[in-house]
């Protein structure tokens, strides 16, 4: 077993109190075109334990725009509306969620660390050691760390080690990729959260979410990069070796699409976002310039009033704004040095992937091979929820069975965000509630 696969079997024992193997898990994908909330039970099967989806629930989204909260009262009330919504269909209530994080400008960022051997002897309390020293060092103000995994360890001078526990040396090191976000979009979520009477059980960045659902393991291992495709931000992950090595976000995102269409074709936002579902495509077509398509006007004296315009205008504004939101996820990705690691593979999902030529569109400006994904390793999904726009969700209860592959994981104190805080609470005498794993594991 990797040290990996270790952290996932503490971890699901610490987060889930033991119960991730047959309890009820809750997962809340808070979005800005949609809420979606799944409750799955847990199946024992010949090949290990599997999620079974017992209660759906979705809402159009309210009170949030570019994943971040913008009308607390709103957002809260979709939410429960929504958690409602899957507890009737479940016969079950619950208690606590886990949600999703698009908004507060998820980074990535890589440290490492290492510490002398005094017994030669590789054990899980100098894991332990390693890890808390390297993590205290970590500073990044105003800003709250949600996940931190270990991709490789090295001792002495052998480096990619997955498993270093019973080597013998006398230097141990590892390297963690730590992923933070910004307080004040965290703190608004989870505001609404806690005003719907739930208690938070984690928190996930949307692409991690998204591609331990839609991705195959033999991508994760090889290499891919995800994009999740969002109403109000585009997130992008990027996979190798079995692990997460990098996410990035862009505030672009189909709403924005939208609106480009609104605006081109002078007509309503709920008439332009039918256009663009109903017709619209990222790529030209022969035919478009003979098709003809009714456009509702804005206003018009004697009520809804309708225009014509070729399906070719309509495409040709879709277009440059898809284009636009793939070269800026590939510039971030080169920029950060990730672009050759995630290999040829580019898999899209999100709401935003079903548009007619998305798949094609980005093959050309990344020259990768292109699929589009939905989730998968989930059973009990309807058709009208198994589509690429149910990847986060999905994803969120496939990580809740088979726990999370982190050192830190679990949901963020509200009081010990920074690393400035949690050296006060350190100095007073008290535990840091990011170490508190470590205690219970250990």
């Amino acid at each position: 077993m990797s040290v990996l696969d270790f952290f996932r079997s503490r971890q699901a024992d610490s987060v889930t109190g033991g119960k991730a193997a047959g309890g009820v898990c809750a997962a809340l994908d808070v979005g800005s075109s949609k809420i979606a909330c799944f409750i799955a039970r847990t199946d024992q099967t010949v090949s290990g334990p599997r999620p079974r989806v017992v209660g759906v629930g979705h809402q159009s989204s309210r009170g949030v725009r570019a994943g971040a909260v913008v009308d607390m009262d709103a957002a809260a009330e979709a939410i429960r509306a929504a958690v409602e919504q899957a507890e009737r269909m479940a016969s079950q209530a619950v208690s606590s969620v886990t949600v999703t994080l698009s908004s507060g400008q998820p980074s990535s960022t890589r440290i490492a660390a290492e510490i002398d051997l005094p017994q030669r002897e590789v054990t899980e309390r100098e894991l332990r050691r390693l890890l808390d020293g390297a993590l205290s060092e970590f500073d990044a103000e105003d800003r709250v760390v949600l996940h931190a995994i270990p991709l490789s360890w090295s001792v002495d001078d052998h480096r990619g080690i997955r498993d270093p526990r019973g080597m013998f040396g006398r230097t141990l090191g590892v390297e963690v990729h730590v992923i933070t976000a910004a307080i004040g979009p965290l703190r608004n979520l989870l505001t609404c959260v806690e005003r719907c009477h739930f208690d938070l059980r984690g928190v996930v960045a949307t692409p991690y979410a998204s591609g331990l659902s839609a991705l195959a393991d033999d991508e994760v291992q090889l290499g891919a990069t995800l994009i999740d495709m969002g109403a109000g931000a585009t997130t992008a992950a990027v996979f190798a070796e079995g692990a997460l090595l990098h996410i990035d976000a862009v505030p672009v995102g189909g709403s924005h699409v939208t609106s480009d269409v609104a605006r081109g074709l002078s007509t309503p936002l709920a008439a332009a976002e039918r256009l663009k579902t109903l017709y619209g495509s990222a790529l030209d077509s022969p035919e478009d310039d003979q098709q003809m398509i009714e456009v509702p006007s804005v206003s018009g004296e004697n009520g809804a009033m309708y225009d014509s315009a070729p399906r070719s205008l309509l495409n040709s504004i879709i277009r440059p704004r898809l284009e636009e939101t793939f070269e800026l996820i590939r510039d971030r990705l080169d920029a950060a040095g990730v672009g050759k690691s995630s290999g040829r593979r580019l898999v899209l999902t999100g709401g935003g992937a079903q548009m007619p030529g998305a798949g094609e569109l980005a093959a050309r400006v990344f020259g990768k091979q292109v699929r589009i994904a939905g989730p998968t390793g989930v059973t009990g999904l309807g058709d009208a929820v198994s589509g690429p726009a149910f990847s986060a969700v999905a994803g969120i209860v496939r990580r809740e069975t088979r726990g999370a592959a982190e050192a830190i994981s679990g949901p963020p104190r509200m009081g010990g965000f920074t690393v400035a805080a949690r050296r006060s609470r350190a100095e007073a005498g008290s535990a840091g509630s990011m170490w508190r794993w470590f205690a219970e594991s250990f």
